[in-house]
């Protein structure tokens, strides 16, 4: 999708090794996984289920891998979206994704510009060393939880809105961090670390994105067992996974 080279980029600069990749084998031996995206809700899922990408991220995540969605790929992973129709998401998230609503019209839509996001519990390891910074977005939906608990930030646009999901390990991020300076490089740093840990120090990981085929590895987590839903023609759509060696961590949008 096309934010890929720069969260790409903005990991390597955040201490990964990255690889881009459209080999369903390179995902399933991941040490982590980076779901980027910009564009419409449904081309991207549609193009997830078709390339049987969406059933080996859903393996990965019931394996305990970790996870980032950023922007778009923050929206992939929720249960549904009402962005032109209603689609199925991938349902990591409860809730649903709707369109900015600010009652004001001095706010324009799509939100395009900095804002602060205010950490809640929940978003202290994502946000660590970066709480109360500003954070650089591009979006016309949103996401509505049905799960206040998995909030890890909010910002204020017309209202308060979520900026960041968590999960255990799946972390997701409405903003752009490779583009929201070093506030987004350290939230990128943070990833990396906290998937560092995940599969004990020291972190062997390489960045990679995907399209790719359907994974059959079983896990024990509550994340869904397979990817369904309406499948359309559309924009490729990406995940990115962490392996191998890494250095010291240092429009039309969704």
């Amino acid at each position: 999708m096309g934010n890929l080279a720069s969260v790409a980029k903005g990991l390597e600069r955040a201490g990964a090794a990255v690889r881009l990749s459209a080999e369903p084998t390179v995902v399933r031996r991941a040490g982590a996984l980076v779901l980027p995206g910009v564009g419409a809700f449904r081309d991207a899922v549609a193009r997830l289920r078709e390339s049987g990408l969406a059933d080996v991220l859903l393996a990965r995540l019931r394996a305990g891998v970790p996870l980032l969605g950023v922007c778009l790929g923050l929206q992939l992973l929720c249960e549904r979206s009402l962005e032109g129709g209603d689609w199925q998401g991938l349902g990591v998230f409860g809730g649903t994704v709707e369109r900015i609503e600010t009652g004001d019209p001095g706010l324009k839509v799509p939100h395009m510009g900095w804002n602060t996001v205010e950490v809640r519990a929940a978003g202290e390891p994502m946000f660590a060393g970066v709480g109360g910074s500003h954070f650089y977005f591009v979006h016309s939906y949103a996401v509505r939880p049905s799960d206040e608990s998995v909030v890890a930030g909010v910002t204020d646009y017309g209202g308060e809105r979520p900026a960041a999901l968590v999960r255990g390990p799946v972390w997701a991020v409405q903003f752009h961090p490779e583009k929201s300076s070093r506030a987004g490089l350290r939230l990128l740093a943070n990833f990396v670390a906290m998937a560092d840990g995940a599969k004990r120090s020291p972190l062997r990981s390489r960045l990679t994105t995907t399209e790719g085929e359907t994974s059959a590895e079983s896990g024990t987590s509550a994340y869904p067992t397979k990817a369904t839903g309406t499948k359309t023609s559309g924009t490729k759509a990406g995940a990115a996974t962490t392996r191998d060696t890494t250095k010291n961590p240092t429009g039309s949008e969704p």
